[in-house]
């Protein structure tokens, strides 16, 4: 086989593919939408997007939240009920809940809320309905953002659609509940207070949540369950336009995206099972202030109104509802295919499937060991070697690109990519794709010299094959529902081979054996380009957002070499088959080391500022005012700042040269004596972030007109050496508890969440507190267990306040400097205040 003519032929197939998966990905409606009043109208939901953003950010406990956010909602829902037909009945409650619960997201920490708002709807036949389904949005969106794609898209689509089925002349066996919560934000409160505290959610036999990572495009199944596979089933008789994902949800359940949603509320405290969906194109303006409802296309908002009005009216007509605890049994495997129907079977058959295929590749393989007796030995260790070959090419080039992705990170080029995703491929992907080459390149002519190239081909085909079957038979055992995809690597190969095996044991690579070959593999090659399009367009995004603490350009060169591995596993044997590859390596390594050179050089600017593709760098500031006080109440330091954190491993190299005094002489210094520091964060997430790689600018003392009172109430000693103290706070509507119980000292119990303390990464513990509207003044206590010989401290506790909006918000200090900012970060500053006790 000529490489002239070898190695274009996989370079145009692999194009090709990749070409009909983006076509599939960008495809957002099958079919125009229908204009009928019964049908969803994605105009009328554009409209309900654009007057809820247009009221501005809603942080819990805004007056845009609370109030203008409330009032426009209630508005919407008392018309749509008025224009309603006979068939329904619509009732229309607000919920001020107050509670508390441990959560192990982030490391784990303890959340408290009070009077935050939500708005229920619930939709039933006239003679009411014992069971319901629940249709979840949030309004709130995070501080200095406008929040349309999350999650006010959302709630402008459940308004369509409880505007749609009143219309509807037909009567529903069940109720449905449109719960528009008013405190996702703050790490999922309003959802816990509406499924532990309102007597509406006891009829709730299964939830959809609506949520967003990304801004528009197609809306990903990417939670179901748990178990519960008749409400798989469900989206997939019923979703015109499906997109769903069983390794999504292995991915995004493993925690390696930091983020969660209602999902795990209504599963853990409510224990119902559900389906969360999420917009997840154009991570990068996420949670900016870029997520203005413009960038939304209205055929996006079409096709999510479609599926979820769909799904929603076939569980409220659904038998299944009523009675889901008799189908709760059993994981499904479910995935789309290019977005045209799903496939979903209950996963012990698709256990049954995965060990029957495996053990079908491991008798073909033994027949080919021992088709002749008498070199059965010399066959398997032919085998073996080229399956140890096989990965060792695999390990080799994951060393050698993160070793280049490591000195890249090194000389201050990470995330060189992340405006230009192509650069990514151009070095990561040329550098592996190399890398593969060169070692079966060095084995073919030292290792292999004067072998039957043919008799090559077809060992290293066989060897690929071992590996995905291996792989296929540990993910099976492992009870991983993506083991499918090795199913699809095992069978369809497998198929092939025999289908060609007289062309290609007559006649060896000829151009027809090549064609038939690559139509063999077009099913798994396919599904995979399909699949890593949802993966780069998930993770790529995050890496401006993970923080100081992981390379960026190692998680990426890592994911570039596994796709690497696995489009070249079925395609290492043609290096075997051609007479030379010495052309694609010179090219390959060529494409590499320019763009290495271009990556070096500085070439690549990581941001952008691009109006109608922005991708910006995230910085947060917060303008501190820090106390820390004696055992005596006494203020033994204080000092005030900007403290600036970059999002993401860059820090704020690119910065300096716009703002030179924040610079490396200003980083941040650790009070070892404190609970996290002695900062000021808002989440417990320290984690992600080194001290080395956030700055303290000095600046004036900020004076709240609203401060913070923080008062002890009592002291009460309690039996085993206990001694029980009790407090009192007012201040804004978000607040951070942090306590550090000293040497010898422990925090057996306390009044928030289930009565026992959760301590976060590194052993303090974290309280997330916020509220609504006048709320009373926030009451709990701590009981701690003191050593048996102590004369000092037993217990540090600090408390901050943080203004997220109204006049306290931003300092004159912390204008100036975000003023100062270029236009390719997002800025989002805030002021807030520290102080520090001991008791």
């Amino acid at each position: 086989l000529p490489e002239a003519r070898g190695a274009p032929l996989v370079l145009l197939y692999l194009l090709a593919l990749r070409a009909l998966a983006q076509v599939s990905h960008r495809q957002l409606l099958s079919s125009p939408p229908a204009a009928r009043h019964t049908e969803f109208s994605a105009g009328r939901a554009r409209e309900y997007l654009d007057n809820l953003t247009a009221i501005g950010p809603r942080t819990v406990g805004s007056p845009e939240n609370e109030v203008l956010a409330v009032n426009y909602l209630l508005e919407q829902i008392r018309q749509i009920a008025r224009e309603g037909t006979d068939a329904h009945k619509i009732s229309i409650d607000i919920q001020r809940p107050t509670g508390s619960f441990s959560i192990d997201f982030l490391g784990g920490f303890t959340s408290y809320y009070a009077n935050i708002t939500n708005v229920i709807v619930k939709l039933e036949p006239r003679n009411g309905a014992e069971h319901a389904v629940l249709s979840n949005c949030h309004f709130d969106s995070v501080p200095n953002t406008p929040g349309a794609s999350d999650d006010a898209v959302s709630c402008a689509v459940m308004l369509e659609i409880l505007n749609t089925l009143s219309k509807s002349s037909e009567s529903l066996q069940h109720a449905v509940i449109f719960l528009f919560n008013g405190a996702e934000e703050n790490i999922l409160q309003a959802s816990h207070g509406f499924i532990t505290q309102h007597e509406w959610a006891k009829s709730i036999r299964a939830f959809i949540n609506l949520e967003a990572a990304g801004v528009g495009g197609k809306e990903l199944v990417f939670q179901t369950g748990p178990e519960n596979p008749w409400l798989v089933q469900a989206y997939v008789v019923a979703a015109k336009h499906p997109f769903a994902s069983v390794v999504a949800q292995e991915i995004f359940q493993s925690g390696i995206i930091p983020a969660d949603t209602d999902f795990r509320i209504y599963r853990d405290f409510g224990n119902v099972p559900g389906i969360d969906l999420a917009f997840i194109e154009n991570g990068y303006i996420y949670h900016t202030k870029y997520d203005t409802s413009d960038r939304i296309l209205t055929d996006s908002i079409q096709r999510a109104g479609d599926n979820i009005l769909a799904v929603l009216k076939y569980l409220a007509t659904s038998e299944k509802l009523a009675k889901s605890f008799e189908y709760r049994h059993g994981n499904v495997v479910f995935f789309d295919i290019l977005g045209l129907f799903v496939l979903a079977y209950p996963a012990r058959i698709g256990t049954i499937m995965n060990y029957i295929t495996a053990a079908v590749a491991f008798i073909y393989l033994s027949k080919k060991v021992l088709q002749s007796k008498n070199r059965a030995i010399h066959n398997l260790k032919k085998l073996f070697t080229a399956f140890g070959l096989t990965l060792t090419s695999w390990v080799c080039t994951l060393v050698a690109v993160l070793i280049v992705a490591a000195f890249v990170s090194i000389i201050g080029r990470a995330l060189s990519w992340y405006s230009h995703f192509y650069v990514s491929i151009s070095l990561y992907g040329s550098a592996a794709a190399a890398m593969v080459i060169l070692v079966h390149m060095l084995a073919k002519k030292f290792l292999y010299k004067n072998m039957n190239e043919q008799y090559l081909g077809d060992i290293f085909f066989d060897a690929s094959l071992m590996i995905w079957s291996i792989a296929l038979a540990v993910m099976t055992q492992m009870g991983l529902c993506s083991a499918f995809i090795c199913t699809l690597w095992v069978a369809f190969p497998l198929l092939t081979k025999l289908m060609i095996h007289k062309e290609f044991s007559q006649k060896g690579a000829t151009m027809k054996f090549i064609v038939m070959y690559m139509l063999g593999m077009f099913v798994p090659y396919l599904y995979m380009l399909y699949l890593s399009w949802t993966v780069f367009e998930m993770f790529t995004p995050v890496m401006g957002r993970s923080g100081s603490e992981i390379p960026p350009d190692m998680v990426l060169a890592g994911f570039i070499v596994v796709f690497t591995m696995i489009l070249s596993s079925y395609f290492v044997n043609f290096i075997y088959l051609v007479k030379s590859t010495k052309t694609t390596l010179v090219t390959l390594t060529t494409v590499f080391a320019v763009t290495l050179v271009l990556v070096c050089s500085g070439i690549f600017f990581p941001y952008s500022s691009d109006a109608a593709n922005p991708k910006p760098k995230r910085v947060f500031l917060q303008h501190t005012s820090r106390r820390f006080h004696d055992l005596n109440g006494n203020v033994v330091k204080s000092d005030s700042g900007i403290w600036i954190n970059g999002f993401d491993y860059n820090g704020i190299s690119h910065i300096t040269p716009h703002v030179p005094e924040i610079n490396d002489t200003i980083r941040t210094p650790c009070e070892e004596q404190a609970p996290f520091c002695g900062l000021p964060w808002i989440l417990p997430v320290h984690f992600m972030f080194r001290l080395v790689k956030n700055w303290y600018l000095p600046a004036p003392e900020i004076m709240p007109r609203s401060p913070i009172q923080f008062k002890v109430l009592s002291k009460e000693l309690m039996p085993w050496n206990s001694v029980r103290l009790s407090f009192e706070v007012s201040g804004p509507s978000h607040m951070s508890l942090y306590v550090r119980p000293h040497e010898g000292a422990a925090l057996p119990r306390w009044s928030l969440g289930d009565g026992t303390p959760v301590a976060s990464l590194g052993g303090d513990y974290f309280v997330f507190y916020s509220h609504g509207l006048q709320a009373a003044p926030w009451h709990f206590w701590v009981e701690l267990r003191a050593p048996e010989k102590h004369s000092d401290a037993i217990v540090s506790i600090a408390i901050a306040a943080h203004y997220f909006f109204g006049e306290d918000q931003k300092s004159p200090q912390l204008y100036a400097l975000l003023e100062r900012f270029p236009n390719w970060t997002f800025s989002s500053g805030w002021s807030c205040t520290y102080d520090l006790f001991v008791f």
